[in-house]
């Protein structure tokens, strides 16, 4: 497993304006929340961090939430500081903020520049009024042609907008209407997410209640190919199953991820993977301030055996429509081969038409595989005793 210490960078940011009706996500409310007391527990946090595992470089860097883009200028401004403060970043760094339309004002956008945020993702969701209102965003569409026409003004050129098929309502009509109001825009990068109906949030309460007007599987699987297709013909490459970007703007951090690489990961809720362990930060806010201003906050922390960071590699890097390549694969478990280890799952994979390999020594989704993605992915899930080494 790799053992070098982190290139990639994690931080979230907990705090929203309202809890929309589908997240599950480690999010808060931002009404009285004591955001100036969590931003120095964060640099607390990042001392903590750089002590424990010193960064060389960083390659990426992504803030998320909750919506970090909350934040006032001024804690915006500090916030930035902090991490250029603490984390070495690369002259070619690739810094994404998520945002959500209707938070980015024209000085808020100006401190995210200056401090370095190269790269926006706007959770757009949908171009739909009345869909937006029935997931509980509060932005509309004009907010999404502002937000967007701000950052452009800004200087920010690295542009991703996120968007959900589905949704309670929403048909193959209204979901191609809203990829081609979308591509109008003519952004970098856009992602597509289909709906997971989440315990511990209103929408699962409603689908228990059998109240929730979701699409069929044949209708989202309509969606799907829709809007695929119709990306893919803007020009847009598919790199990943729900990403599509103009190629060479591909989400760098998100690769990381998808590759099996190690992240530092800060704040409440953060995951993070590095030296064979992966880590959860304490979730609450006020438990967690605390907790960083003493010591790391982690919730838990759990070593990750060969077994299961070699599941892990295949299962994440064929999201990935390039795939994995056996050379990266030995680069990570050196006394191992794909096909040493899960030679026969690849070998029905590919008798079965969802699986196909490449040039280099490896294997990527066919087209038939890839609507069937979850059931590749799946098949990699467990397969190997705990202790194989």
């Amino acid at each position: 497993m790799l053992t070098h210490a982190p290139r990639a960078l994690y931080i979230h940011i907990p705090f929203c304006t309202n809890k929309c009706h589908y997240c599950d996500f480690n999010s808060f409310v931002l009404k009285g929340q004591p955001v100036d007391a969590y931003l120095d527990a964060l640099e607390h946090e990042m001392r903590l961090t750089v002590e424990a595992m010193p960064p060389v470089v960083i390659d990426t860097v992504f803030v998320g939430g909750g919506t970090p883009t909350v934040l006032t200028p001024p804690q915006m401004e500090r916030f930035l500081a902090s991490v250029r403060r603490h984390f070495p970043l690369a002259a070619d760094v690739e810094f994404t903020m998520e945002a959500n339309p209707g938070t980015t004002d024209s000085d808020k956008l100006a401190a995210m520049y200056a401090g370095g945020v190269n790269r926006i993702s706007f959770g757009v969701q949908s171009f739909n009024n009345d869909l937006l209102a029935g997931i509980g965003r509060i932005h509309n569409i004009d907010d999404v042609y502002r937000s967007i026409d701000n950052a452009k003004k800004a200087g920010f050129t690295n542009l991703s907008i996120d968007l959900m098929f589905g949704l309670p309502k929403q048909t193959v009509e209204l979901l191609t209407d809203s990829v081609d109001k979308a591509l109008q825009l003519g952004l970098t990068h856009y992602s597509l997410y289909s709906l997971k109906v989440e315990e511990n949030t209103l929408f699962h309460k409603l689908y228990e209640r059998n109240e929730l007007p979701l699409p069929t599987e044949e209708e989202e699987l309509a969606m799907f190919m829709v809007v695929m297709n119709k990306l893919k013909e803007a020009g847009y490459r598919h790199y990943e199953i729900s990403n599509f970007a103009i190629p060479g703007l591909e989400s760098r951090h998100n690769s990381t991820y998808w590759r099996n690489e190690p992240y530092y990961g800060l704040g409440a809720g953060a995951h993070g993977y590095a030296r064979g362990e992966r880590h959860l930060n304490i979730k609450g806010v006020q438990p967690f301030i605390d907790a960083a201003l003493a010591r790391l906050p982690r919730l838990e922390t759990t070593p990750i055996s060969e077994a299961e960071a070699m599941e892990d590699f295949m299962m994440v890097g064929l999201r990935l429509l390039e795939g994995v390549r056996g050379a990266a694969f030995e680069a990570q478990f050196p006394s191992h081969t794909m096909e040493g280890v899960f030679g026969g799952i690849l070998e029905r994979l590919v008798r079965e038409g969802l699986l196909e390999t490449t040039p280099e020594r490896g294997y990527r989704l066919t087209e038939r595989g890839i609507p069937l993605g979850n059931e590749v992915f799946g098949a990699f899930v467990g397969v190997l005793p705990a202790t194989a080494e």
